[in-house]
């Protein structure tokens, strides 16, 4: 990976589309990164968000909130539009979803990690857009770094009980 002096961290519930050389950073557990990237482009985007959907009432002039699944797919149009493309023109990779509260073997189907994966991959499907990569789910956190010059994403995935799982610079 090609070191970027432009480094930013994501924190829960934040969002970042750019058109910059960048190189994206956050921490999942069971929340959500989806990164969209445009090959023609090199520009592209990253979201942290928590929850599957928006809980509270719609209205289309209230303010977006990059905790809910709904609402980041909502920003990343709106960012396509800025710059002139369509979201079928982007690579998607999803990241996170680790249950971090059962111990292994227990049923994950009920688990939040395993709803916002879910969300993550069917609003981007809804929008049509091309899913290279899903490493969702597990026991565990992941560390992300998303490089938006070359759309390449380093995961290091580590187990809830330390395990390192994967390389520490794996291209995903």
């Amino acid at each position: 990976m090609q070191h970027s002096n432009n480094k930013i961290f994501l924190h829960p519930g934040e969002f970042c589309f750019t058109s910059q050389q960048s190189h994206i950073h956050t921490l999942l557990g069971s929340c959500i990164s989806i990164t969209l990237w445009h090959p023609k482009l090199h520009i592209g985007g990253m979201c942290h968000f928590t929850l599957p959907r928006y809980p509270g009432v719609r209205s289309e002039d209230r303010k977006r909130d990059g905790r809910y699944a709904d609402d980041v797919m909502f920003m990343f149009q709106r960012e396509a539009l800025k710059h002139r493309t369509k979201l079928t023109e982007y690579e998607a990779k999803i990241f996170g979803g680790g249950n971090m509260m059962k111990s292994k073997g227990q049923n994950t189907e009920d688990s939040i990690g395993t709803k916002n994966a879910t969300a993550a991959m069917t609003l981007l499907m809804k929008e049509n857009v091309n899913i290279l990569v899903a490493h969702v789910g597990e026991f565990g956190h992941r560390r992300i770094v998303f490089d938006t010059s070359s759309g390449n994403v380093w995961v290091r995935h580590t187990d809830n009980d330390g395990t390192r799982r994967g390389s520490i610079n794996g291209k995903v």
